[in-house]
């Protein structure tokens, strides 16, 4: 069996592949895997230098001549409600987030690949079995979650779950810093309107409440209308040569 050392991980890059949010456009990754009890530590260190994570690896672009990807947190202690934020958290008063230990199930993979096959029908991800999405969730070193968004119930100030039928689900690490939200999808029905922005809110809330400073999106790509929402949430600060700083949504090229 393969061993990997986990006090000084190695690196390795990707061969040249096709960008999955720009046309023409060719992608290279960096990465390392996220083994043994280190791991949550090492996921720390690499989220906070603009890595994301897939299962047991930590990736971030590696591209000879784009820079279009940029780590973007949200800045949690100064975010700013919108009216139309607002309107959204009201409109799902009567949805409820329980956090759950990284187990996948069934009802997850089928309203997994509903939104697949509906936001992201020419994506590798929808070739996905149910063995791929299980590893997907539970194949981990780092602290991580899974948070089931369903419809409040009339036992729900009891158990702190919704009951009914599976809205949403949010795969999510925790981080001495803040959260990440690794990979999220919900229903594709009217039934999920608003429910994208709603699950960020939600963890931007609950990063609130356990006195973190910050919620991780991943990557903002200039250029890519799938990646555009990221800009509303503000304000937000980009992983850039020098560090992070705080850019201004309203006024940058987003």
């Amino acid at each position: 069996m393969t061993r990997h050392p986990t006090d000084h991980p190695q690196f390795y890059l990707t061969a040249p592949a096709p960008c999955p949010y720009l046309d023409g456009r060719q992608e290279r990754k960096v990465f390392t895997h996220l083994i043994g009890h280190h791991a949550p530590a090492l996921n720390d260190v690499l989220t906070q230098g603009g890595f994301r994570r897939s299962q047991n690896i930590a990736y971030r672009p590696a591209c000879e001549n784009c820079r279009a990807c940029v780590s973007v947190r949200v800045r949690v202690a100064d975010f700013e409600w919108t009216k139309s934020f607002k309107r959204q958290w009201k409109r799902c008063e009567d949805i409820v987030g329980a956090r759950l230990p990284p187990s996948p199930s069934a009802e997850q993979y089928d309203l997994f690949k509903d939104y697949l096959y509906s936001r992201h029908e020419n994506g590798g991800m929808t070739e996905m079995s149910i063995l791929d999405y299980a590893m997907m969730v539970e194949d981990t070193h780092v602290e991580t979650m899974v948070i089931e968004y369903r419809r409040r119930g009339p036992d729900t100030f009891l158990t702190g779950a919704g009951e009914g039928p599976l809205l949403g689900v949010a795969l999510t690490d925790q981080l001495a810093d803040g959260l990440s939200m690794v990979y999220s999808y919900y229903t594709p029905d009217s039934a999920g309107a608003g429910l994208g922005t709603y699950m960020i809110l939600d963890h931007i809330e609950r990063a609130r409440r356990m006195n973190l400073p910050y919620v991780y999106l991943g990557y903002w790509v200039d250029g890519s209308p799938k990646m555009a929402y990221k800009a509303r949430f503000r304000p937000q600060e980009h992983l850039g040569p020098d560090g992070w700083s705080e850019i201004d949504a309203r006024t940058s090229a987003m």
